[in-house]
């Protein structure tokens, strides 16, 4: 049994608390591995180091820093197989989803690298002669990051590389349930040279460690994907120690299909969209609003090819469908079924699989709710899980009314051959991703990502608006009259 230990000062260390929890397979139910069950004073040990290494890692240059994290990409790329298949392992995603997980952390950490050379400011006119004026960003000091576990890779990179390129330094709480591929990243950027203290991290649940980053004065920003409810305490609590706070919360997204539609092109879409990753991602698509026009012939289709996905352990190429990452999971996903069962008509699925190969593992069985009321429960609370409902609408304005009337507004979907019905959606659509004839997942890390309402507090991941949430910026002016100048045309 492989134990790990805690990333701290440079250094792997044991946990102060000497507890371990248990890596589990979450198809098999096998465990993988022992990681700590860190307590508060690991975490102010990370912070400590993360401090204490501030001042040389900001005053390294920022191309030399982009060095470091350049090579960290080639490093993950050498190693892209091997933490896709440790991901399936310990997340259950399929083999071929984890591969593009690992992907996207290689994408960001090379489009990161090239940030390294630019970390633009800008320059402006001064109102008054013989004087400069200009802006520049600057690092904020330690960032924390809590991760969530289904993305397990992709969000803490998108989250540590930015962070890192600006100077910044950062202690990292991954997910309980993923903890071997922050290992991983933790690893790679250690042996791309990355110095001691620069990066931290500590394993454990988040409630103690949440707290005891929350309350130290010294974390400048703390950045968070994961629920509402986590999220909604985070913002109540950062401020109070003058923290900056980036939430990427949840999402109640939808594909709204048009009469006009390529009706088989939506199939593909909402399949992806709604089963990939078994349902467990913010842009899931647990929402699909169609035109009354082609409602039935819709539903059938996509009834039929929900029956044919085949569940099963990732690492099987066969496999559609990996399990969800937890017993506790599950339960959350069957009990949001058996709401729905009171609230709607049950197309397909519903249950918990319960084949002989399955039943180790927390299999659920893709599911459909048909003729839904877009106030329903499974329409306005994030499932995150194998779970759809259609609703059926009149027109196209009635489903942009019933796309923006939820309390999220991360990611929606419209399939249309209409090119003036495309362009109004994309005007009328408050949500901050949109597609075109293309489902509500695929993002893209050289542009923005995050949505409206409770999907976050308006920062943005990704794109040239990665080094938003971890930089400061700085105005200089620069007087060289020799003379008191005053501004606004005071004399």
């Amino acid at each position: 049994m492989e134990t790990y230990r805690n990333f701290i000062g440079g250094e792997w260390v044991d946990s102060h608390s000497g507890e371990m929890r248990e890596n589990i397979n979450p198809a098999t139910g096998e465990v993988l591995s022992l990681f700590p069950k860190s307590n508060a004073t690991d975490i102010k040990d990370a912070i400590d180091a993360a401090f204490n290494a501030f001042d040389a890692w900001r005053l390294t240059p920022a191309p030399k820093r982009a060095e470091i994290i350049f090579k960290a990409a080639e490093l993950l790329l050498e190693r892209k197989e091997r933490y896709a298949r440790e991901m399936t392992q310990e997340m259950g995603k399929v083999i071929n989803e984890a591969r593009g997980d690992v992907q996207e952390a290689i994408d960001m950490t090379y489009y990161i690298a090239g940030e390294g050379r630019r970390l633009l400011g800008y320059t402006t006119p001064s109102e008054l002669p013989n004087k400069f004026a200009m802006c520049v960003r600057m690092p904020i000091g330690v960032v924390a990051a809590i991760t969530p576990w289904n993305f397990p890779m992709a969000i803490p990179v998108w989250k540590i590389m930015p962070a890192l390129v600006a100077g910044n330094t950062v202690v990292i709480k991954p997910a309980s349930y993923t903890p071997k591929s922050v290992y991983n990243v933790a690893r790679t950027l250690e042996e791309a040279g990355l110095p001691k203290g620069v990066l931290n991290v500590v394993f454990g649940p988040g409630g103690e460690l949440g707290d005891a980053i929350l309350d130290d004065k010294r974390v400048s920003l703390v950045t968070f994907t994961g629920s509402t409810e986590v999220g909604t305490q985070i913002a109540e609590k950062g401020p109070k120690t003058y923290k900056r706070v980036s939430l990427e919360m949840g999402g109640k997204n939808a594909i709204i299909v048009l009469d006009d539609a390529n009706i088989d092109l939506a199939v593909d879409g909402i399949i992806w969209s709604a089963f990939g990753t078994t349902g467990q991602r913010c842009t899931a698509a647990s929402r699909v609003i169609v035109q009354k026009g082609i409602l039935k012939q819709l539903t059938k289709k996509l009834i039929e090819r929900t029956k044919t996905l085949k569940l099963g352990d990732g690492l099987n190429p066969d496999t559609d469908v990996g399990p969800l990452v937890s017993e506790a999971q599950l339960q959350t996903v069957d009990r949001y079924v058996q709401i729905g069962m009171q609230e709607a008509e049950l197309l397909c699925g519903g249950t918990r699989a319960e084949e002989s190969n399955l039943k180790k593992g927390f299999f659920y069985k893709p599911t459909i709710f048909g003729d839904v009321n877009p106030n329903a429960t499974i329409a306005q609370e994030e499932i995150f899980g194998p779970v759809t409902a259609i609703i059926p609408v009149n027109s196209f304005e009635e489903a942009i009314e019933v796309n923006n009337g939820t309390d999220y507004g991360l990611s929606t979907s419209v399939y249309t051959r209409n090119v003036n019905r495309a362009f109004e959606a994309m005007r009328d659509i408050y949500t901050g991703l949109v597609y075109i004839n293309a489902g509500t997942i695929g993002a893209e890390v050289h542009l923005p990502f995050g949505g409206t309402k409770g999907t976050g507090n308006g920062h943005r991941e990704a794109g040239e608006t990665a080094l938003d949430e971890c930089t400061e910026w700085k105005t200089i002016f620069v007087d060289y009259s020799g003379k008191l100048q005053k501004a606004q045309q005071i004399e």
